[in-house]
């Protein structure tokens, strides 16, 4: 018979196993081996390892109550992210364009699909996206939900024919019904559940835990004194501070709306435009396929926000991207306009490109060259360690065909 001293000691030892193993799960970046990590029954709720800088009521608020993550959904669909068969020709996926080896972006100027079709505007980085109010450049879509089923049966991007043929693509393979079935159960695989599934693997994508989070945080010593200048010139005389807001309850550094810097305005009649994209989506017969299609043809594309609103006061508008990670997602503007992260700040100390619809903030700033380059040191302290480590260590996704 086992002393009664030794079964505690045992019972002690498996404790501090057990903690520790918990302490490291709570600790570790989010990958694929913990994603499809068994949760506690099939509908356990998860909550993925949060970076420093983003409660956990923050990020709870960007769940929506018709899709609450476990972590069977988000295992598949981080699959269906790196999923090329959901592309016409399987060259393309998710990924292709939203590439962990490039901080979620591609490093092209612009999006580049099937086919090697070129878009009219740069690919934004999917990190954070879940705290957008709304996604894509010009705000199209309200969820992310919405903003996952439409790259699918875009001709420029996945070219698929319409959402039937992506069903009827997954349903051909047994392992992805099988998944399906396990995830959402009688409902099966449809254009909604597949979004519903990417969109669930997209909110474990997270930034923070920035040498700036650890300043804020009181580490006085996480930024030199030249990113402390350039933070003081960030809310101060660059202004940055009004349109990439920043607040504990909020620390994306963008206010998630749209604003019209003159980028667009290079060479087009915004009028002649506006006229033309309303008479072509009042006949169509599917209004946000129409928008979608006309974001990336050339011309209408520069119509910004108001394609979607139809406001003048919107004409060039474009939603203001966060600058969590920008050192690594270069080019920049919506259509990869500037190269640097030097020549953003010196479109803005010129005050932008001036024309009839300018956003009323939009002014010379009066930045010397040395100031210039505080601020881009100090944005260089948003690169998340983490995202950074992801980068480096990460295979660039390639375009070879996944169809047999």
């Amino acid at each position: 018979m086992q002393h009664p001293l030794n079964t505690l000691k045992l019972a002690a030892a498996l404790a501090l196993v057990l903690c520790g193993a918990f302490a490291c799960f709570l600790s570790a970046p989010l990958g694929k081996a913990q994603a499809q990590a068994p949760a506690r029954g099939r509908r356990a709720p998860f909550l993925p390892p949060l970076p420093r800088g983003i409660a956990a009521a923050v990020w709870r608020r960007g769940v929506p109550a018709d899709n609450p993550l476990t972590a069977e959904k988000v295992a598949l669909g981080e699959a269906l992210f790196f999923e090329k068969r959901l592309s016409v020709d399987g060259t393309v996926s998710c990924a292709t364009c939203h590439d962990p080896a490039t901080a979620f972006t591609d490093g092209n100027m612009l999006a580049v699909g099937v086919e090697r079709k070129v878009g009219t505007r740069n690919a934004p980085t999917v990190l954070n996206a879940m705290f957008s109010r709304h996604l894509f450049w010009d705000g199209r879509a309200r969820t992310l939900e919405e903003q996952a089923k439409q790259p699918l049966v875009n001709p420029l991007e996945m070219g698929m024919p319409d959402h039937g043929a992506v069903v009827a693509r997954l349903e051909a393979v047994p392992e992805y019904r099988r998944q399906f079935r396990e995830v959402f159960g009688a409902e099966g695989i449809t254009p909604d559940t597949v979004a519903k599934a990417i969109a669930a693997y997209e909110r474990t994508q997270l930034s923070a835990d920035s040498p700036f989070d650890r300043f804020i945080a009181g580490d006085r010593g996480a930024l030199s004194e030249a990113q402390q200048r350039g933070w003081k010139l960030f809310r101060t005389k660059a202004q940055c501070i009004n349109c990439h807001t920043f607040s504990r309850a909020a620390p994306f550094f963008s206010d998630f709306a749209f604003h019209n810097t003159g980028v667009a305005t290079k060479g087009h009649s915004f009028e002649q435009l506006a006229a033309e994209a309303a008479t072509m989506t009042s006949a169509a017969p599917n209004r946000a396929r129409a928008l979608s299609r006309l974001a990336h043809t050339e011309g209408f594309s520069e119509l910004g926000r108001f394609l979607i609103t139809g406001r003048p006061a919107e004409m060039g508008a474009f939603k203001t991207p966060s600058l969590r990670d920008v050192e690594l997602t270069a080019p920049y503007m919506h259509d990869a306009s500037e190269k640097t992260l030097l020549d953003v700040v010196k479109f803005y100390n010129g005050g932008g490109e001036k024309n009839k619809h300018l956003d009323k903030a939009m002014r010379p700033l009066g930045l010397t060259d040395a100031e210039m380059s505080e601020l881009v040191e100090f944005m260089r302290a948003l690169t998340s360690d983490e995202v950074m480590r992801r980068a480096q260590s990460s295979r660039p996704q390639t375009r070879l065909s996944a169809l047999r």
